[in-house]
């Protein structure tokens, strides 16, 4: 007597969503959860890079985000996608890690120092450069703002979304963007004109974003 096929998990079944995913984790699926972690692993990685600016703590921030989602599935509610309550997870990480190293925020005159240092950059590496440069200029900001800004102007959230990510309201994201523009502005100055700048920050972040 033929015994009967083997029930599909879910990760194995076709057009499974997010949310059913982390149902079947919840329920004891082996499998569930590694789909969901190899579905949005790139864009979490992607924010939590460009908000920590080292590739060893965002690693090491990724890690510890996924092992609490993991952990806490069972609180999702549904009330927002897996992929913002995800996102807030990864932002809760970076933000753990840059409060534990108690970085100082850098004072305005010391970024308009930073800014008369700067030299022209060659043009053969320009993409890469300015990356480099926008990745170093964001670490000078507060937690909040640098927050705020990865998501807004570089993964290409809407304010909306970027306030569901960061459990504040949207007034509150608008503020915090505002702040770190201007503290931005003097040592970004001379990447104002340039093309680069806007294919570096929002089309390769809505590239990473939208998978």
């Amino acid at each position: 007597m033929n015994s009967p096929p083997e029930t599909p998990s879910a990760a194995e079944r076709p057009a499974v969503t997010d949310a059913e995913l982390l149902t079947a984790h919840i329920n004891g699926d082996p499998h569930a959860f590694s789909e969901i972690v190899k579905r949005h692993r790139d864009r979490m990685w992607a924010v939590a890079l460009r908000t920590l600016g080292d590739p060893d703590e965002a690693a090491d921030a990724v890690q510890d985000a996924f092992v609490s989602a993991y952990r806490k599935a069972a609180t999702f509610r549904g009330e927002a996608a897996v992929t913002t309550w995800l996102h807030r997870i990864v932002v809760n990480a970076c933000l753990d890690r840059m409060r534990r190293k108690s970085v100082r925020p850098v004072a305005d005159d010391e970024l308009i120092e930073a800014a008369e240092r700067e030299t022209p950059l060659p043009d053969q590496t320009v993409e890469r450069e300015v990356s480099m440069e926008v990745s170093a200029a964001l670490k000078l900001l507060p937690a909040d703002q640098r927050a705020a800004l990865v998501l807004v102007d570089m993964m290409g959230y809407s304010v909306e979304d970027a306030a569901q990510v960061l459990q504040v309201p949207s007034g509150t994201v608008k503020s915090r963007c505002a702040r770190g523009r201007a503290k931005l502005a003097p040592i970004l100055s001379h990447l104002r004109n340039r093309s680069d700048l806007n294919r570096v920050s929002s089309a390769k972040g809505a590239e990473l974003r939208d998978g």
